[in-house]
């Protein structure tokens, strides 16, 4: 400001020296996130040596060390910010001594490095909330990826089982089943891996420069009818029928549909020992319900070793991410197993 608006007659004349002084309260916040505390010291030093050696250009306001402790707030573990705390109950009443001797300094200082203090560690908790958001958050799409990559493998490859074992009996009784069940067992691995492709695709920070990652949509009700020949070539008799007006369904709850008729019906082909199964939609008023139920051993037959289990804990998972329900138990009149999801039309 001396350079712009002349100084009193009774001031003396700014010097370089005092500039040089101001210079070095500030510089030292370019390495303020490295190490707050060495540079909060090293802001004090040089206001106190331009406070007590030289009277400088106009009032030097404590700014460099309000950021200082900011940061110390934000940044620094609690004995760093212990340290701090006392090293500024000290400085700021040796300060007002030193300038006005006045409570109003007083009490305005300790206000404003106080205010500066808890605005840093309103800062830090709120990058910690945002940090626990963004864990839980990919928490809940590893959750997402996982039912995805089982409900894909787990119908895949149960169905190649199923067919290959079927195969080799075919060999010599039927030589075209045979040669179906093969063509069955291919294409059943080829859908797998446009899936799994779609997926990773999806999942890649970056689309390759050909663009060829694929972007398409997930299955929803449109591919229900390929994904039940799929399981009739295995051997089972599939039937599929719905009920009610039918209606369109969003994208995301259709693809949760197809994936809970898919682990169904794979659950079907594993443990079942089912000739039949039925698959009916219905659209009632207040939700779609999708059942899938299978003439089977029933909830009492073993699962196969290793299995894990968690097929039905997905489709209870996918149901509760659309507002609905799912239960899985005896069919009807005790007879084989059913798989029940109701998905309301408005998801809570």
């Amino acid at each position: 400001m001396p350079f712009v608006v002349p100084r009193g007659p009774e001031l003396e004349p700014a010097t370089w020296p005092a500039y040089g002084l101001t210079t070095l309260t500030v510089v030292p916040l370019v390495w303020r996130r490295r190490a707050p505390l060495a540079v909060l010291l090293a802001v004090m030093a040089a206001s106190a040596l331009y406070k007590l050696a030289l009277e400088g250009p106009g009032q030097p306001l404590p700014y460099t060390g309000l950021l200082s402790l900011y940061t110390i707030a934000v940044l620094s573990p609690p004995w760093k910010r212990l340290v701090s705390g006392l090293l500024m109950l000290v400085a700021v009443p040796v300060s007002v001594w030193l300038n006005t001797q006045s409570v109003r300094e007083l009490t305005f200082s300790l206000f404003v490095f106080g205010a500066a203090y808890a605005f840093g560690r309103l800062a830090d908790a709120r990058q910690r909330a945002h940090r626990v958001e963004a864990e839980q958050a990919a928490a809940r799409e590893r959750a997402r990826i996982a039912r995805e990559m089982h409900d894909i493998l787990s119908h895949a490859v149960s169905l190649m089982i199923v067919q290959a074992e079927a195969g080799p009996l075919a060999v010599r009784a039927a030589p075209a089943r045979a040669e179906a069940a093969f063509e069955a067992i291919s294409a059943t691995g080829r859908d797998a891996m446009v899936q799994l492709r779609r997926m990773l695709g999806v999942l890649r920070d970056e689309q390759d420069s050909a663009g060829s990652s694929p972007r398409a949509p997930q299955p929803g009700l449109g591919e229900l009818p390929e994904l039940l020949a799929r399981v009739r070539g295995g051997g089972l008799d599939v039937r599929y029928a719905t009920e009610g007006a039918e209606r369109p369904l969003p994208e995301a709850t259709g693809a949760t549909v197809f994936r809970i008729v898919q682990e169904a019906l794979t659950n079907v082909v594993k443990h079942a020992g089912a000739r039949s199964v039925a698959v009916r939609l219905g659209y009632g008023p207040g939700g779609l319900e999708v059942r899938v139920t299978d003439d089977g051993r029933g909830p009492h037959g073993e699962p196969a070793a290793g299995s894990g289990g968690h097929g039905l804990l997905g489709v209870r998972e996918r149901a509760a991410a659309h507002g609905g329900t799912a239960s899985a138990g005896p069919g009807p009149d005790g007879r084989g197993f059913e798989v029940r999801a109701v998905i309301p039309w408005e998801a809570g």
